[in-house]
């Protein structure tokens, strides 16, 4: 039964599968790879059909058992159709760069259809100069950001040529859970609660010894504990930004391209990180935009995606955990602003309730799926940092040129997600046009707080911009 097991939605991956009740939270990745040239699509089928049996859960879509007690499951698709999984379009004239972002924000903004497995990548050709355009969208409980890097490098080649992959391993059908997915969910269920009630027996014996031999110290890390569950689970009942306030299911998508070697040197000069700059960065481009509406602001939340994901996790499903806190806005030196940054995302990726997040979402999971709208709707934006290739990588005979990710908005007004790749940081913005009907506007204020950054390095290049606005 181990592998049965196995098989089960984790608690992070449901609760982005249950984030789907309420289309505002739906829980869609894109990501769009520049391409100097259109794949050759039977070399990319053969790639995609290895990649697939490589990496099995693209080959398995989610069942729910509405009177089982245990999450919903991925099981073998028996109707598995690569050909469905992928398709090809030629844009219309004049192929500029806008019409493959209003193809993807379009894709991005259809749900699923949940009886597949849950993914979809379109290769777009008839841009400017021969280029073309890969979009690959993904559900979040199939993989996050870190994940999808990993299974990237699984699939795509590092040459023109192509790269030499071993054949993937014949992979076991585990056919009992799919024929009794009762007595299955009853296991879990079982399981689950044994698994916890042996944690829970340990801790308390450990906690036991710990407060006899040290009785004040261990009341204080209890409390300490508790503590960090209230602030990383509490709610959020409005928003601080007084013109972003309106949430909606329309999408539209912008990118930037940032030089990465300017950055981390700014990053450095300010005492931070590359992920430091990028939030200092953004936070400035947000001071520039209220500015424009007329409104002063000094502070804003934002929703962090922090991954979990260890050596030992498989490829696929979604490690991460959401920790939602307040940055300002008002402080205009960029160096200071990145060391005020890196101090407070340090305390909060070294909260103790990070390390209890399995065990948290498990809890939400039992509360109505309203909670988690309770918790993000009102939180100002999400800003999520992916470490991509240093190298190139190649699609089927083709060269990636740029990879841009659209992760999703988790009802925040936008998502700002940074996506290094070769020499480039690929920024891609992802706006709930309620909330941000100027998306140039944006765009244009989130370039010039990228330029304040990267001020610091007075010899750094200038930072690109496209954006794209349709009625």
């Amino acid at each position: 039964m181990r592998a049965v097991r196995h098989r089960y939605m984790t608690q992070t991956d449901y609760m982005s599968w249950r984030m789907e009740q309420d289309p505002i939270l739906r829980s869609t990745i894109v990501a769009v790879a520049l391409l100097d040239r259109s794949p050759d699509w039977s070399r990319f089928v053969d790639m995609m059909s290895r990649g697939t049996q490589h990496i099995p859960i693209f080959r398995r879509k989610v069942v729910t058992d509405p009177m089982s007690p245990a999450p919903p499951r991925w099981v073998n698709d028996p109707d598995f159709d690569l050909s469905w999984h992928l398709r090809r379009f030629t844009v219309p004239a004049p192929g500029g760069w806008a019409a493959v972002l209003d193809f993807a924000r379009t894709v991005g903004m259809a749900a699923f259809d949940k009886d597949r497995p849950l993914w979809e990548f379109t290769v777009l050709s008839g841009l400017d100069s021969g280029r073309a355009a890969l979009v690959m969208k993904v559900h979040h409980s199939l993989t996050d950001g870190v994940g999808g890097m990993q299974i990237a490098r699984e699939m795509v080649d590092f040459t023109r040529e192509g790269t030499t992959r071993a054949e993937p391993a014949a992979t076991a059908q585990p056919q009992e859970a799919e024929s009794c997915p009762l007595t299955g969910g009853l296991a879990w269920y079982r399981d689950t609660a044994t698994k916890f009630a042996r944690r829970a027996s340990t801790a308390v014996a450990r906690h036991g010894a710990e407060l006899a031999r040290h009785p004040g110290e261990t009341l204080r890390n209890t409390a300490t504990v508790l503590g960090s569950i209230t602030r990383l689970t509490r709610p959020v009942v409005t928003t601080l930004s007084p013109v972003m306030t309106k949430r909606s299911t329309r999408r539209r998508f912008a990118v930037l391209d940032v030089p990465v070697e300017a950055l981390g040197r700014a990053a450095s000069l300010g005492g931070g990180s590359i992920n430091d700059a990028f939030l200092a960065s953004v936070l400035r481009g947000m001071a520039r935009y209220h500015r424009l509406h007329g409104v002063d602001i000094h502070e804003l939340r934002l929703t962090l995606p922090i991954s979990l994901r260890t050596a030992e996790d498989s490829l696929g499903g979604n490690r991460i955990t959401l920790a939602r806190f307040g940055l300002p806005t008002d402080i205009g030196d960029p160096a200071e602003l990145i060391r005020t940054v890196h101090a407070t995302v340090d305390v909060w990726r070294n909260e103790p309730a990070v390390a209890l997040s399995p065990t948290i979402a498990g809890a939400l999971n039992l509360l109505p799926a309203s909670t988690l709208g309770n918790m993000l709707k009102h939180v100002d934006f999400v800003a999520s940092n992916v470490v991509g290739s240093p190298v190139p990588l190649f699609i089927a005979g083709s060269e990636v040129l740029r990879y841009y990710a659209f992760s999703p908005t988790l009802g925040s007004a936008f998502n700002v997600t940074l996506m290094s790749y070769t020499s480039q940081c690929c920024v891609g913005i992802d706006t709930d046009t309620d909330a941000v009907p100027d998306l140039d506007a944006l765009t244009a204020c989130l370039a010039d707080g990228f330029r304040e950054v990267l001020a610091l390095c007075p010899d750094a290049q200038d930072v690109a911009a496209t954006h794209v606005w349709t009625n």
